[in-house]
């Protein structure tokens, strides 16, 4: 994919002859920008150089193009190429602006459209915008950077103002410590007119770069650079820790409140730097960002145009139950010390793993057409598509097999927690060669010699459980304890901080589109929650199931881990694909990803319930050998 690709940009429409009789049905025609390094975002002067083509010259030679209503025909020429005609457009006005390319100089038969924004200028400075006066808000003196002083992810950031705040600033009950939602907001000089929220991980707690990538999968570039004014924010309280969960109102600013009010702010900035608020706002996020993208759309359904939730987990409370189901499983079987403590990482070594990752994958791989080292076809090995019992051990423990107890227990984890009478608490995981990597082990087991267990499982949930999910909150709760039975009940006190309502009915109304990507080998949460989301919200969104697929779509990304990494390709762009979607009414159907697992490879990534086939010919590197098909 190209870098202005990556950054939303809208490089090409073309538009088809539709039922025209067979002799003129391969006529075509296409418009494009050849602005450099971003194609539909001139970063300064009011010209673009257009290239249009069609079947024939005879075609082109009668093609008419209007910039905004008006003739600008004749800024093009022959360009040497037969049906083809380039030329410098001048007369770009700030913000969008429209070519129409017409079949006849002068008809109304549309044949192509391209959309291209000239930058527009902020009407008061940077060091100005640190007095903008906002309810409840402090503004700290702002930074004006210069072009190429700063970076984000090796890419040079164009001139921009840096302002920073605090909103709803207090002292804490019972601790007496400092809270508010802190931001930072990011806004070019030569801004594109679009508005970048940039969610957050974990449990918030500090203020990333609002250079906007952070929250994107690998690879992609800042939407900083591209124009893009973007915010980021704390989650309404500063620190790493879980504590502010004793402090009602930092719960609840936690859950929801600090994401509005952020939102609010940033946007009110924005139209007093720029004189005009954003003409299109996106959110993505992962892992938390992704249950705050999911938030946005349910609770504050008419603050965004599109939404991004990579690696949701939107059920936290009902998540920390599965957490702790699986703690309790691997340490039941883990080796003792010497004075009889469970070691947790020592359940299974790197070599068990290993050797269930290749079985996994010697039972689905070739599920997709294809015998590649991936399991593509996602549907076909989920958790009654494959059993690790094909590994038991039928005497002693070898290097080649896998214990009795350690059958029982990748079994009991993958079917998810259950209460004592068998009741499925939470979603089946699906079965991934993933397993064997590092990051599931860091998620599920660790890999601390000692008893206490450095697992982010156990991290999390010992720490967030008993300050955010019980009532009163209980410090120190023990997850190894957890009683099935009893205590997702408690847990489900507070599920307001879950992003679990189905009615997407006002943000679908509103003209939004909601984008999820959820890899089959996240240890954090399994895929198969978004599924049970998407599946219930089709049911219960006015439209219903014939519909959802307008506004709302789920990519399944074989291999991928929490965000990134795993054992797959974890370099797509989501962003290109929803801007277009947003703007342009162009459905995602696939992504095309690639990665450092499989290096020239490349692969599609299908809209759920589609899955990549291997098309029977051609490279097995190559993405343009396989379809995406039920």
């Amino acid at each position: 994919m190209t870098k202005a690709r990556t950054l939303g940009a809208i490089v090409l429409l073309l538009a088809g002859m539709g039922s025209l009789p067979d002799a003129r049905a391969a006529s075509f025609y296409t418009i494009r920008s050849l602005n450099t390094p971003i194609a539909d975002f001139v970063a300064s002067g009011d010209a673009v150089a257009i290239n249009v083509t069609a079947s024939s010259s005879a075609e082109i030679a009668r093609a008419g193009l209007t910039l905004n209503g008006a003739d600008v025909t004749g800024a093009l020429r022959p360009d040497g190429a037969p049906g083809s005609l380039t030329g410098t457009v001048s007369g770009l006005e700030p913000g969008v602006n429209t070519f129409r390319l017409y079949k006849k100089r002068g008809s109304q038969a549309v044949v192509g459209e391209l959309t291209v924004i000239r930058a527009v200028g902020p009407v008061i400075s940077c060091a100005a915008l640190a007095s903008t006066s906002l309810p409840d808000t402090v503004l700290s003196p702002t930074v004006l950077n210069a072009d190429g002083a700063t970076s984000a992810a090796g890419v040079p950031l164009p001139e921009h103002c840096v302002v920073r705040g605090t909103i709803e600033r207090r002292t804490g009950i019972p601790d007496n410590r400092p809270y508010g939602t802190m931001f930072e907001l990011r806004v070019p000089t030569r801004w594109n007119g679009r508005f970048f929220f940039q969610g957050q991980g974990g449990t918030g707690g500090s203020v990333v770069a609002a250079t906007g990538q952070s929250q994107l999968p690998p690879g992609n570039p800042p939407p900083l650079a591209a124009g893009w004014a973007v915010v980021s924010f704390d989650g309404g309280h500063e620190g790493g820790d879980a504590a502010f969960g004793l402090d009602p109102k930092a719960k609840t600013d936690f859950a929801y409140h600090s994401m509005d009010i952020a939102a609010v702010t940033a946007k009110a900035l924005i139209g007093a730097y720029y004189g005009q608020g954003p003409r299109r706002s996106y959110f993505a996020g992962c892992s938390n960002g992704g249950r705050q993208g999911m938030m946005f759309s349910q609770r504050f359904p008419t603050y965004f145009d599109g939404i991004i939730a990579g690696s949701s987990t939107y059920r936290l409370s009902v998540s920390y139950v599965d957490a702790a189901w699986g703690l309790q499983q691997f340490t039941a079987i883990a080796p003792r010390d010497a004075t009889g403590a469970p070691i947790l990482a020592n359940a299974f070594s790197n070599a068990d793993l290993a050797l269930v990752a290749s079985d996994i994958l010697a039972v689905c791989d070739a599920a997709d057409g294809a015998v590649d080292g991936m399991v593509l076809n996602t549907n076909a090995c989920n958790f009654d598509d494959y059993d690790p019992g094909r590994l038991a051990c039928a005497g002693a423990k070898t290097p080649s097999c896998l214990t009795a107890a350690q059958v029982a227990a990748l079994r009991n984890i993958q079917k998810g927690a259950r209460n004592s009478k068998g009741k499925q608490l939470y979603n089946v995981w699906p079965w991934d060669p993933g397993i064997g990597g590092t990051q599931w082990r860091s998620w599920k087991l660790g890999t601390s010699t000692t008893p206490v267990p450095n697992a982010i499982k156990y991290t999390f949930c010992s720490t967030s459980v008993g300050y955010l999910y019980l009532t009163p909150p209980v410090p120190g709760f023990d997850c190894l304890t957890m009683n099935f039975d009893t205590d997702p009940a408690r847990l489900a006190q507070n599920s307001f901080l879950d992003a679990d309502n189905p009615d997407l009915t006002v943000f679908r109304e509103h003209g939004g589109k909601i984008l999820w990507y959820h890899g089959t080998v996240d240890p954090s949460t399994p895929y198969t929650e978004i599924i049970r989301y998407y599946d219930n919200m089709a049911d219960v969104t006015q439209g219903h199931a014939d519909k959802v697929s307008d506004f709302a779509r789920v990519f399944v990304v074989p291999g991928l881990g929490h965000c990134n990494g795993g054992s797959g390709l974890d370099r797509f762009d989501p962003l290109g694909p929803m801007v277009d979607w947003v703007e342009k009414g162009i459905a995602p159907e696939q992504m095309i990803a690639t990665g450092t697992n499989f290096p020239g490879r490349s692969r599609p990534i299908c809209a759920y319930p589609k899955t990549a086939w291997y098309d029977g010919s051609g490279s097995l590197e190559d993405a343009q050998n396989f379809v995406c098909r039920k």
